[in-house]
């Protein structure tokens, strides 16, 4: 659930406004966003991943966060870097764990005679 847009740190762009699909910001009258409606955050990271200066802090539960004092700068924009955006930032495709990719020949192909067959 979104719980904090640091001030200092946005610059007014609105992609956190644009980019959240249940529209929990509203632009407040300096041009920072505001958290308008906590509640209809479906914590699915766009706002965070979608900042380019790292300014917000989503909380992996779908529950407001209880303590406040949890929060460290550290975390603020965390899930953008993890997902490697932002200049001098591995991209998160080139990070991935998973099986190695097989070189050499590739593996048979049905031709187009045995698949209209």
């Amino acid at each position: 659930m979104i719980e904090l847009v640091l001030a200092q740190a946005c610059i007014g762009c609105d992609k956190c406004i644009d980019a959240c699909p249940t529209d929990v910001f509203d632009r407040g009258p300096d041009g920072i966003p505001q958290i308008a409606r906590q509640s209809d955050c479906q914590t699915c990271f766009m706002c965070e991943a979608y900042c380019p200066t790292d300014a917000l802090y989503v909380w992996p539960e779908s529950t407001p966060l209880q303590d406040r004092s949890v929060l460290l700068d550290a975390e603020v924009g965390s899930y953008r870097a993890e997902l490697g955006w932002g200049n001098g930032r591995t991209p998160g495709s080139r990070l991935a764990v998973g099986p190695s990719i097989p070189h050499g020949s590739l593996p048979p192909r049905l031709t187009v005679d045995e698949l209209s067959s």
